[in-house]
């Protein structure tokens, strides 16, 4: 293939390597220009085209890449249409994404022109997922390049999708008088919805002493009934011998193994009786946060029996992030006090909802005081020298009204995108070794330095491992405050959202504090302003 610039009236037949506009018409990348296109672009005076002639032998990007998806074995598969030069492949099941990094590797070094992309190996996918993408790079490429990258996917399966089949699955829950009967519960309803989504149910639950017998006495019963067994003890697998793995033994069955190099997972048990399998849940698998039980789970209900080498290869990517609620985390809480908290207040927002008469809210008075001004205060008398506000629209005026007070500003030139970005700006101030972060709402004038103190003391209270939100009449509302587990999660976050999935979805408790009315007093609109006894900004100006 020869690429670059080429005179229009000599480009009929190349390949254009970029859009071309000609009038009202647009000739896209990777269009073949004809006789008829050249007439048009001359008169549009468009005198060069950059573009590409194929050589002998040459295959256009998207017959290229639809070739090469063609010799995938489409098992449980689905391919899109080539376009500029991609196949898209989803899963059509509730599956597990298996890759061979090996094949996958050769396919990518047959030629730079060749790109495959697929997910990481044994991932659960959902029907619709997107699992893998192949691109050809340039416009074409060489015939022969395609042809050895057929041969290698027909040869060797470079991936596939492993549905997950539906079992019958029978819990065994061992009891002692420390483990609270509501945590039975929860590990039964959590350990169900892991096994819906997969396809399978959890038809039996069984409540034994935490015995060696009385263990293997449920595994050998159930087992007849039901084709999976899960084991979670009230204690956790301290050796080989423990009672879990003696309990399969004394079953009849065989352990496989105890522990994997997954953390949190490591005190997992896997082993079998007969064709039945039995997991030993480690202690962590009673949060529905991911962990090394799920990826053993998958493996099973994906037809798959995970060897020594497959366990104990588990060890890169095995460093999962921590499950803080779990009984002995990797690092214990660290001495917390109430000047360690601290406070970014929001406060970049457009105040759309005010109109065009009503001026930024958050110069609206309160006993002459803007309210950006008042609610800073608030800040400084619970956090003084902890607390960072975050402008953007109308930045200028905003920093003008808190003149004076020490804070730290962050400018957040993104605030059109919507709150995500503000919560990163603030984050950015907080930095990451903080043990947390009170988020605040610049327009909640109710809101005084003692409710934040409160806030505080309870986060100290229970070691900076919780989240702790104010309510109001036992309904969710603001200000919160968010642990360092969660900082990760909050530079992911995009577009016009807050903290609320990230609360829902951390897996870390969640603490009320009941603060009354104030805790859901924002105020977004004038007439809100005027009957929380605000002045408007426009009319101070008056």
């Amino acid at each position: 293939m020869r690429f670059g610039p080429i005179k229009v009236a000599e480009a009929e037949g190349a390949m254009l390597a970029h859009a071309v506009k000609v009038g009202d018409a647009r000739l896209p990348k990777g269009h073949r220009v004809t006789a008829a296109d050249i007439v048009a672009l001359t008169a549009a005076g468009v005198e060069q085209v950059v573009a590409a002639r194929l050589d002998a032998g040459d295959l256009p990007e998207d017959e290229a890449a639809t070739r090469i998806a063609a010799a995938v074995a489409p098992d449980h598969l689905r391919f899109s249409r080539a376009a500029t030069g991609r196949v898209n492949v989803y899963s059509e099941v509730a599956g597990l994404f298996v890759a061979s990094r090996e094949i996958v590797d050769r396919l990518n070094r047959l030629d730079p022109s060749i790109t495959f992309a697929c997910l990481d190996d044994h991932m659960p996918v959902q029907p619709g997922d997107m699992v893998a993408t192949i691109k050809i790079i340039p416009l074409a490429v060489a015939g022969a390049f395609v042809e050895q990258a057929e041969r290698l996917l027909r040869d060797h399966r470079a991936f596939e999708v492993k549905p997950f089949a539906p079992r019958r699955a029978a819990l065994i829950a061992t009891e002692l008088p420390n483990l609270k009967s509501q945590v039975m519960d929860k590990t039964h309803a959590i350990l169900a919805a892991r096994l819906r989504q997969a396809g399978s149910e959890l038809f039996t639950e069984r409540r034994v002493a935490h015995s060696e017998d009385a263990v293997g006495a449920a595994i050998a019963e159930m087992r007849s009934t039901h084709d999976l067994l899960i084991v979670f003890g009230a204690s956790a697998v301290a050796d080989p011998e423990d009672v879990i793995p003696a309990a399969i033994r004394r079953a009849g069955g065989v352990v496989d193994h105890v522990g994997m190099p997954v953390d949190p997972g490591n005190l997992l048990v896997l082993g079998r009786v007969g064709e039945t399998p039995v997991i030993g849940a480690p202690g962590c698998a009673r949060s529905p946060r991911e962990n090394g039980f799920d990826w053993i789970l998958d493996r099973i209900l994906a037809g798959e029996w995970p060897s020594f080498d497959d366990i104990t290869g588990l060890g890169v990517g095995g460093l999962l992030s921590e499950i803080p609620t779990r009984p002995q985390p990797r690092e214990h809480a660290t001495e917390l006090s109430s000047g360690s908290v601290s406070v970014v207040v929001l406060a970049a927002g457009r105040a759309s909802r005010m109109g065009a008469d009503g001026g930024h809210k958050l110069l609206a008075t309160f006993d002459g005081v803007p309210l950006v001004r008042r609610s800073v205060e608030a800040a400084l008398k619970a956090a003084p020298g902890k607390v960072s506000v975050v402008t953007g629209h109308r930045e200028a005026d905003i920093r003008h009204a808190l003149q004076g007070l020490p804070v730290t500003f962050v400018s957040n030139p993104d605030y059109i995108s919507g709150m995500a970005s503000s919560l990163t700006a603030g984050l950015s101030a907080v930095g990451a070794r903080a043990p947390g972060m009170l988020v605040m709402l610049a327009d909640m004038p109710g809101i005084t330095g003692d409710d934040l103190r409160r806030l505080i003391e309870r986060f100290v209270a229970e070691g900076g491992r919780s989240i702790i939100r104010a309510t109001a009449g036992g309904q969710r509302g603001n200000p919160v405050i968010l642990p360092r587990q969660t900082f990760s999660a909050i530079k992911q976050l995009v577009g016009d959202v807050g903290a609320r999935h990230i609360i829902e979805k951390s897996g870390l408790p969640v603490i009320d504090v009941e603060l009354g009315a104030a805790a859901r007093l924002d105020l977004d609109t004038p007439e809100q302003i005027v009957a929380a006894g605000g002045i408007l900004e426009e009319q101070t100006r008056g």
